[in-house]
This record gives C-alpha cells, structure tokens and sequence, in this order.
C-alpha cells in the first residue's frame, strides 16, 4: 500500500460533458463520425450544441473520469487542469471537489472558455464525441502542481492532452517530477486518431517516462502499424512495466515482463452507455496498483468498474466502486 498522500494524481482536458440519448441516424445526419472523438471549433460547438436534445451536463475529460472513479474507491486524488472563470468552469470545479478530488485550480481571467464535449449516445450504446478543447488544451508547464505529483504514487496522463506544444511540455515535466519523488507515471493512448497524429512521439514517450500504458486493441494496432494483436503484444511488451490493453467483450490483457493476465469481462446486466468504460478500467487498475494488489487483481477491478459505468448513462460511476470492490477483493492480499 501506497505511504504518499494520494493514490493518483491526474493530468488532462478539464472538459465538461454534455450527454445526450439521440436517435440512431442523428451522427450521420449531422456529419459526425459514429463511435468516434473528434475535435470540433468553437463555431461547430455551437452549431451542435443548438440541435442537441436535453442531457445532462457534468464535468468529464478522459483522465478526470479515471480520477473520480479512484476516488469512488476510496483513494485520494487530484488533478491538473485549466478552466475558465466561466459557467463551465464552475461546473467542473464544483464537481471534482463534491466527489473529494483536489483541484486548486485558478480559473483563467482570459482566453478561450473552458472545454465542453457533447456525447451523442445512440441506442446501440456508442458514444459519438465532439470535443471543443477551449482553454483546456492551453495547459502548460507553468500549470504543473509539482506539490501535488510529488505526494502521489502515480500520475496518470491522457493521450489527448498531446496536441499542443505547451501542453506535451507539461505532461514530460509532470512525468519527471513524479520519478524525482519516487513515483511512477502512466499514460493512456486515449484514441486511434489520436494515436495516428502522434505515434512517433508516443513511442518515445512510452520507451522513456512511462511505467504504465493503457490502450484499446485499436490504439495498440495503431501504434506499431500492424493488423496483428500478437505482433502488437510483442512490440509493446516491455517497453514500460506495465501494460493494459482493452478488447471490449473479449475482456482485457496485462502483460508485465513476459507474463500475460488475461482478464475476463465483469457481468453486466445490460449495456447503456459505453462512455467511460476505459477511464474507469483504467481506474480500477490504477487504484489497485497504488494499493499493491496483484495484476490479476488490478484487471479485475478495472473490469468491474467499467461493467459499473456502462450499465447507465454518463462517465461517472452512480454505485459507490468501493462497496462493489469488496467481493471482487475477497481473498485477495496486496504485494
């Protein structure tokens, strides 16, 4: 069990999420890219946001939900990230502190409002993503809370944080400030086109500062170029300590060193919505790593999670991951 201040400490978009139930032609009709992310200007926002039906609206981004739901298993966390003085940056920062994440933030005086992504949900439960990053993508190394990296076991960074200089600036230097004080780093790939504009400087990245990599069979492919699961496996593994690999209804796999966990999906009852189901696998994981549990153990944390956020809709988890943890611990000693 970790002896620092916090399990995980996250770093990525301070987003707030605006999602919606619509009907199944709704992404085709409206020139969206089904199941996908993509990153939209303030103009299309807005544009999109003017058809869209009443949803909900809660503070998201990829790694903030992976640091709610560690929270939603007891560990203390915080998190990195830029928002405006805005009805949105209010939003976001209202409920990270509800749920217990330290966010200390200074809300930006000027510049872009804060990042907004509208989900469209259709019935089969995909997740279409239009994502206006605002101020959020404007994260430098200046934004850094090195107090808070330097008491925390691990600092998890999202993938699609990579898409300005600034903000690549700041994910290496939090990763430096996490080793200097005996922590371990780790990243997520976040998307497959996210994995396309930056795959060179990922796998530097990987090979370098990260301990711990967490990527869906898509990204994974993408990464090496390579339409083989097997040949990716034996690319990726070694490259950091531990890796995580997502394959949907096939469960998931972590291969450390050469060992291969192969990890079985969590029973769900009935799939709602499929948003969030990685930043919450990556919860479980994360969590039971900064509390010494085994592999296997990890993994299946990070299945029930994701089975627990894909039963409804929305990114965050509605059960408390802490009481759901207890049967899936039974039995279980930390290493």
């Amino acid at each position: 069990m970790s002896s620092k201040k916090y399990a995980v400490v996250g770093m990525g978009n301070a987003i707030v999420d605006v999602i919606a139930q619509v009907e199944d032609y709704f992404p085709e009709t409206y020139g969206l890219d089904r199941g996908a992310m993509r990153l939209v200007d303030a103009a299309e926002v807005e544009r999109l946001y003017s058809v869209f039906p009443q949803g909900i609206e809660i503070s998201g981004g990829s790694a903030a939900n992976t640091i709610v739901g560690i929270a939603s298993f007891g560990g203390n966390t915080g998190f990195i990230g830029k928002v405006r003085d805005d009805q949105f940056g209010e939003i976001f920062a209202h409920d990270m502190a509800a749920v217990g994440v330290s966010f200390s933030a200074t809300p930006a005086t000027s510049g872009d409002p804060t990042a907004r992504c509208l989900v469209a949900v259709t019935p089969d439960a995909q997740r279409t993503m239009n994502t206006y990053l605002g101020i959020a993508g404007n994260l430098t190394p200046a934004d850094v809370d090195t107090e808070l990296i330097a008491q925390a076991e691990l600092l998890y960074c999202e993938g699609y944080l990579w898409d300005t200089e600034d903000a690549k600036a700041a994910i290496r230097y939090g990763m430096e400030v996490a080793h200097a004080n005996g922590g371990r780093s780790a990243l997520t790939l976040s998307d497959g086109f996210c994995v396309d504009r930056h795959r060179e400087e990922f796998l530097e990245l990987i090979h370098t500062q990260v301990d711990v990599l967490f990527a869906n069979e898509v990204e994974i492919l993408s990464l090496y170029e390579t339409d083989s699961l097997d040949e990716a496996i034996a690319q990726v593994r070694g490259t950091a300590e531990t890796i995580c690999i997502t394959r949907s209804e096939k469960g998931s796999l972590i291969l450390i060193g050469e060992e291969t966990h192969h990890i079985p999906v969590h029973p769900v009852e009935q799939i709602v919505d499929s948003t969030g189901a990685g930043d919450l696998y990556a919860a479980g994981v994360l969590w039971g790593l900064a509390m010494g549990y085994p592999p296997a153990t990890c993994g299946r944390l990070g299945a029930m999670a994701a089975a627990e956020v894909i039963s409804h809709i929305g990114a965050r988890p509605r059960i408390p991951l802490s009481v759901l943890a207890r049967e899936v611990l039974a039995g279980s000693e930390v290493v």
